[in-house]
């Protein structure tokens, strides 16, 4: 049901079951997947791709042109995914030349006044608290949830599982599995209320709490650390810890600086 007073382009490419409420503006160059709800003034611009089920709240922006002045209006995206539930006044900027996109993947929650800049690469299964501010390209994988107002670098990365603590600076690279707080933002342990809900067993939270004790607690040098990491044994989460340290361009945070820190 599209409501008379939205403005719809003819173009655009709507699945015959979404819900458009009024006041809304929906561009040409747009693709929203079945069963979506697209409440009252949103605008939704040029290059959207919207799937399935998402719920998009009052004051969204998607889609608008990159805040980035290399850009030259080339035709880019920014593509959401579905059952995502984007809030009041939340902007998802469209990609550049870089990437030629910005992903938003699916079951993430969006709170409100969230901003998606250019090029960003957003996992599945993500939450975002409100206020939460991505700077461009930059990446987050699966399952990571970053608290309200947390304020992320561009070009950072953080990794899956991963828990930020509100009102954190994110300047480096926040390894998977892990929580982070303080300031500077530091290694604070593993996620491990995060990870039982998810499934993972008490062995395999040991034996990243083992990695995690060599990298960040035993105040050896990386080399040192990855030296004796691989030492450990051979899981799909310590190889995974390992990529992502040695595929790091920025850097990764650093352990909590506590004499009394375990």
């Amino acid at each position: 049901m599209i409501h008379s007073l939205s403005h719809v382009s003819p173009q655009a490419k709507l699945a015959a079951n979404i819900t458009v409420e009024p006041f809304s503006t929906i561009a040409a160059d747009v693709e929203i997947g079945e069963g979506t709800w697209i409440g009252p003034n949103v605008t939704i611009m040029d290059g959207a791709r919207i799937g399935k089920n998402c719920r998009i709240f009052p004051g969204a922006v998607i889609a608008g042109i990159p805040q980035d002045l290399k850009f030259k209006g080339e035709k880019t995206t920014a593509i959401i995914g579905d059952n995502t539930t984007i809030r009041e006044s939340v902007t998802v900027n469209r990609g550049t030349a870089s990437k030629g996109s910005t992903e938003v993947g699916s079951n993430c929650l969006l709170m409100a006044y969230v901003h998606v800049a250019h090029d960003c690469r957003v996992g599945n299964n993500v939450i975002l608290g409100n206020g939460t501010q991505l700077a461009g390209e930059v990446e987050i994988f699966d399952w990571a949830i970053l608290s309200g107002l947390v304020a992320v670098h561009q070009f950072c990365r953080i990794g899956e599982h991963v828990m930020i603590s509100g009102g954190a600076l994110v300047r480096k690279d926040v390894p998977p599995y892990v929580t982070a707080a303080q300031e500077p933002l530091s290694y604070m342990g593993i996620n491990s209320i995060g990870l039982k809900r998810r499934g993972f067993q008490a062995e395999t939270l040991n034996k990243i709490l083992d990695v995690y004790r060599l990298l960040f607690t035993k105040r050896l040098s990386m080399q040192n650390a990855l030296e004796k990491i691989s030492k450990l044994p051979d899981t799909p989460e310590r190889n995974r810890i390992v990529e992502f340290v040695k595929s790091s361009e920025r850097g990764i945070i650093k352990g909590f600086q506590s004499e009394d820190f375990v």
